[in-house]
């Protein structure tokens, strides 16, 4: 008798695990199909963290003459700086206004116009005509957009007899000789039992892996579970350099302010009481895309004109909005001023810093949520019985930057695909695949690890380590020195993350070994940052590397950008550590691809 036939099996059609956006986007197509389908996940699915959302999903409704999904296409491909995929930005913009529609049609209670039309308020980076000018595009709940549509999605999918697993932690894939994939390892955190679950198809759903940096406004539960999963089962990461800095967190605090409070008018200002993104973007101004303005708001703390006694932070004013629009548009907003920064908005400024906020690589996969890796003589070549969706996944929409209201998007759109694609894969394969002997062996040696270790350290002191390394070694501005120094100190912590002891062994609700295998993910995700990161010899979205940020003589490298030698997509394989690249698909579906120019705004 194996290992694996000693556990309890279930059998699935469908293993989700996740239940963000994304992944009941998707279990809600599958369930209504008459699928049966599992939905795992490590807290209640209104607690996943789409929650946090607040600004807006972006589509172009035509509710405005301005606006159609070819300027939408034209503003995600130049804010993505040209490494995004320009058939799945396509895909996912013209999708755009079919899903909010949807999302109305099930409920998602959207701001309304005095028309009776979705609200929609600008964004950073969305523009009409080419970027002449900002446009309205966020369809807006309040200030509380993702948990308008998570509960919306959570609502549909109990009616639709969806089985969720709340409290269960996926711990790693399980492939056959083949290299498809035949279920799923699980931890039932009530009872500290060990379950496998069988299933025709895998969804890896997960988020993202915010958590890896020590200022975030990401919950957390973000500990890049799904990478981590991903990468132990031999899919590589791909483009994981790239992360995103929101410029609003609340300083000292990492909580999340809204895109949309600019959206609404908020002015960024410096010590000097100056809006000082008139001189960095004329157009666009505080509605420039958020790489850009995270930049800008950091050389302003860099230069001395920084708020605060230490000059240390940037002051986001809204006084000007007036208490009636922000108790209307932005109430959540409010409420965290009061309770994180002790501001009264309608009142007085709050102090923001740039913030650790998502990330734009993942699990590579086409559009229909398909996990992609290139074999010999086959770029596209899928991992048969595994799916990606969401932010662990990387498509490729957001390149090297996304624009705000694009993740709620993102979630929706590909949540969707990926649901109607295993629909028709469940259709075309009737029977499950047989379970591997020991196809549980990985995990269970994870689990005999921690509990077979009599000394060591505490998983939190090993996860603070890693975070401060991130938070040192990859930030909003980088140097090739220090990158290169955080590739060796994150390679030495693998042997640390090795060493982790628990003080308590006991099974029931031991949120220490929960903490424990989630350092495990959050290892894989911070060293295929570094090693990506350092690799990348240019600045593009994000990933700005002093170094490199400097006018190019040739003229195809604009600012530091090496269009030349590094349009091309980043994939990390963590058994050899080691770097692989693939092009950027610059050939839309059905219109003219956008030829690579440099970003002004």
């Amino acid at each position: 008798m194996t290992a694996t036939s000693k556990l309890t099996t279930r059998k699935f059609d469908v293993v989700i695990v996740g239940a963000g956006g994304s992944g009941m986007s998707a279990s809600l197509r599958l369930s209504n199909a008459g699928l049966n389908v599992a939905v795992l996940t490590k807290v209640f699915p209104t607690r996943s963290h789409t929650v946090a959302a607040q600004g807006g999903i972006g589509a172009s409704l035509g509710n405005m003459a301005d606006d159609n999904w070819h300027y939408h296409f034209y503003d995600t491909i130049k804010g993505s700086d040209w490494l995004g995929d320009q058939d799945a930005i396509e895909f996912m913009c013209r999708e755009a206004a079919q899903v909010v529609y949807e999302l109305e049609h099930f409920g998602m209670p959207f701001d309304r116009n005095a028309d009776g039309t979705i609200y929609q308020r600008p964004f950073g980076g969305h523009t009409a005509n080419y970027g002449e000018k900002p446009v309205q595009r966020a369809c807006a709940a309040a200030d509380r957009t993702g948990h308008a549509m998570l509960h919306t999605l959570y609502q549909q999918n109990v009616k639709a007899h969806t089985n969720f697993f709340v409290e269960w932690m996926a711990l790693d894939l399980i492939r056959d000789a083949e290299g498809d994939v035949v279920g799923v390892t699980a931890l039932e955190m009530e009872t500290g039992e060990i379950h496998v679950l069988r299933a025709k198809t895998v969804l890896l759903a997960t988020g993202g892996a915010g958590r890896i940096f020590a200022a975030s406004t990401n919950a957390f539960i973000n500990t890049g579970d799904g990478l981590g999963i991903a990468a132990r089962a031999g899919i590589p990461l791909q483009d994981m350099e790239f992360w995103q800095f929101h410029p609003t967190g609340v300083a000292g605090a990492g909580v999340l302010l809204t895109e949309g409070c600019r959206g609404e008018g908020a002015i960024l200002r410096n010590s000097n009481g100056e809006r000082f993104m008139e001189r960095y973007a004329p157009t666009l101004k505080d509605l420039a895309p958020r790489d850009f303005v995270s930049r800008c708001m950091d050389q302003e703390i860099k230069e001395g004109r920084g708020c605060g006694p230490n000059k240390s932070y940037i002051n986001l004013d809204m006084t000007h909005l007036g208490a009636e629009t922000i108790a209307k548009r932005l109430p959540s907003v409010f409420e965290i001023g009061h309770n994180f920064a002790n501001v009264d908005i309608t009142k007085e400024s709050i102090p923001v810093v740039p913030t650790i906020h998502y990330q734009m690589g993942g699990i590579p996969t086409n559009i229909h949520g398909q996990v992609v890796v290139p074999k010999e003589g086959n770029p596209t070549s899928v991992v048969k019985g595994l799916y990606a969706v969401g932010e662990c996944a990387c498509v490729s929409v957001h390149g090297a930057n996304r624009l705000g209201t694009n993740s709620l998007l993102d979630i929706v759109v590909f949540g969707r695909a990926a649901g109607k694609h295993i629909v028709q894969f469940n259709n075309e394969n009737d029977t499950h695949k047989p379970l591997p002997e020991n196809g549980a062996d990985i995990s269970l040696e994870r689990l005999n690890r921690l509990d077979n270790t009599q000394s060591g350290e505490y998983a939190q002191d090993v996860a603070d380590d890693i975070r401060n390394i991130m938070q040192t070694h990859a930030s909003v501005f980088r140097t090739q020195a220090s990158m290169d120094d955080g590739v060796v100190k994150i390679a030495d912590m693998r042997e640390r993350v090795n060493d982790i002891v628990l003080a308590d062994k006991s099974k029931i609700f031991n949120t220490a070994r929960i903490e424990a295998l989630e350092v495990d993910n959050m290892i894989e995700a911070a060293q295929a940052t570094m090693v990506s990161a350092a690799a990348r010899k240019e600045c593009r979205g994000a990933h700005t590397v002093l170094d490199y940020d400097r006018p190019a003589d040739d003229a195809t490298c604009p600012l530091g950008r090496d269009d030349v030698n590094w349009m091309k997509h980043t994939l990390w394989d963590r058994d050899t550590n080691s770097l692989s690249y693939k092009p950027v698909n610059l050939k839309p579906l059905t219109v003219a691809s956008v030829p690579p120019k440099v970003r002004t705004f």
